[in-house]
């Protein structure tokens, strides 16, 4: 009897034993997946024409700093001509931190992201800066003007931003990763549909390319272009809680 009772104890104790262990595991899990890629960002908010600025970017996952992001670089251009943009790679300062100075030429305000990849997640805090006398009444109206023709036109959603990283010296029939970064709210936008419409200036008839989300609100797609030339590239975005948005971009295409 002894026996009996004593192998029923042993495995009483293997089966709590199990049981506790399943419950640390999954508690370790659901800590591991509520950690969360945040960049501080830090700019000041005016500087004079022609200062040197430092560009702050302080880079966390969870509680840990994180010493070795994969990327973190900064692109900014002047407000109102977002088709003309500066980037340009921080150092890392082994802290956590990663910085870069930079100096403007001119008066305006300037925007800015900090383009942040690590742990195989993307974000990309945007800050202004106001440079000098910032930018006249009269080129605050058009910018005002220029952008609600254009929510009208392209449906803008309020806290919804799209980076497409233009690619560089492309050739003919040489394969090109086509990438665009997508944020709501300053948080990266995921599981959502985006698709490429691609045609060649002067052509009828488009490709239309599927992506897939490689990092956490970054979305990719490899494509060939068959022809040298100027190719339209329209970026289609759209997910189930009603979102639809697209921008168009424009690629040379050498020989």
């Amino acid at each position: 009897m002894r026996k009996i009772w004593m192998v029923m104890f042993v495995l009483l104790l293997t089966i709590l034993t199990a049981c506790n262990n399943d419950t640390e595991n999954k508690a370790g899990q659901e800590t591991e997946e509520l950690k969360m890629l945040e960049v501080d960002f830090e700019v000041p908010e005016k500087v004079g024409v022609g200062e040197t600025v430092v560009l702050k970017a302080i880079v966390t996952y969870g509680d840990e700093e994180v010493k070795d992001a994969d990327e973190v670089n900064f692109e900014y251009w002047l407000q109102g001509d977002d088709d003309n943009t500066t980037t340009v790679e921080s150092i890392n300062n082994e802290d956590g931190t990663y910085t870069a100075e930079v100096s403007f030429e001119t008066d305006g305000v300037y925007e800015i992201y900090a383009h942040t990849t690590a742990r195989e997640l993307h974000t990309m805090p945007k800050k202004a800066i106001t440079v000098g006398n910032g930018i006249s009444a009269k080129h605050e109206d058009e910018h005002e003007d220029h952008h609600d023709e254009e929510g009208h036109e392209h449906g803008h959603t309020d806290g919804f931003s799209m980076h497409f990283v233009q690619p560089v010296d492309v050739k003919v029939n040489q394969d090109v990763e086509l990438t665009v970064h997508l944020q709501m709210d300053n948080e990266p936008l995921e599981q959502a549909r985006v698709r490429y419409e691609i045609k060649k200036e002067g052509s009828e008839t488009p490709d239309w390319i599927d992506t897939e989300e490689s990092v956490s609100g970054e979305y990719t797609s490899s494509y060939s272009f068959d022809e040298e030339g100027i190719y339209h590239i329209v970026i289609h975005v759209q997910n189930e809680e009603g979102l639809h948005e697209h921008t168009e971009q424009q690629i040379e295409v050498n020989s």
